[in-house]
């Protein structure tokens, strides 16, 4: 099966001409012009790889690749016009994978194409492994992603709002690393909210009661204080 790619360009003939690159390459092409059909898509189909201009009208590329970045490992290529070294530092470090500027030999994009997503599909570790399937396990809890399924010991399942969800994930995907609450925000935001950082400590309360022993003295979900929270529980 063809993999899939999502076009996220706003210029109606580099978006054509990237779609039929990337079609004579044999891949799935979906287009979007703007963060919101780009978010839409992306909830809606199965995409394996975003190439991404910075420049759309209704949002700047970097804050969108935050908000992907901060819900999945979906692959991100940049393909831009900026050439400044801090977009492209501040892409990568976003956690992009790959940064071209325009303009690009395409059959150098197609080679960074398979290679990023050769890298996504072989990896054999157990880290690898466990970014696939989606399944982490803390201190006899267990969290599917993929099957948005939180059970605790016994298997006992508990129900959590898609926010509360949301916000458990992106902890867990990140062991031992801080967390900002304007990173956790795109976590947890979804195209029709408007949420403040304050909505971040509420719900950081609301999980708390769901998996800590004793919320008031967490240490699964830590406060560090300025900064933003932590997951400090080991996780497998």
């Amino acid at each position: 099966m063809s993999n899939h790619l999502l076009i996220v360009e706003d210029d109606e003939l580099v978006q054509s001409l990237l779609a039929a690159y990337m079609q004579n390459a044999g891949f799935n092409v979906s287009l979007a012009a703007n963060g919101k059909e780009m978010l839409a898509c992306i909830d809606s189909e199965t995409i394996d790889l975003v190439l991404l201009d910075l420049g759309l009208p209704d949002e700047d590329g970097l804050v969108l690749a935050r908000q992907v970045r901060a819900r999945s490992s979906l692959p991100i290529i940049v393909v831009t016009a900026r050439k400044d070294q801090k977009d492209r530092l501040a892409a990568l470090e976003i956690g992009a994978d790959d940064y071209l500027t325009k303009p690009f030999d395409p059959e150098e994009l197609v080679l960074r194409v398979r290679n990023i997503l050769g890298r996504a599909e072989g990896g054999g570790s157990d880290e690898a492994l466990r970014e696939k399937t989606e399944f982490f396990q803390f201190e006899g809890w267990s969290l599917d992603t993929g099957g948005h399924n939180l059970s605790g010991p016994g298997d006992r399942k508990i129900e959590l709002t898609r926010a509360e969800f949301n916000l458990l994930a992106a902890l867990v995907k990140a062991p031992n690393r801080v967390l900002s609450r304007d990173y956790l925000l795109d976590a947890v935001s979804q195209d029709s909210d408007a949420p403040t950082d304050r909505l971040i400590d509420v719900l950081v309360s609301r999980v708390r009661k769901k998996i800590e022993k004793n919320p008031k003295k967490p240490t699964i979900i830590t406060t560090v204080i300025g900064c933003g929270y932590k997951f400090s529980a080991k996780v497998t």
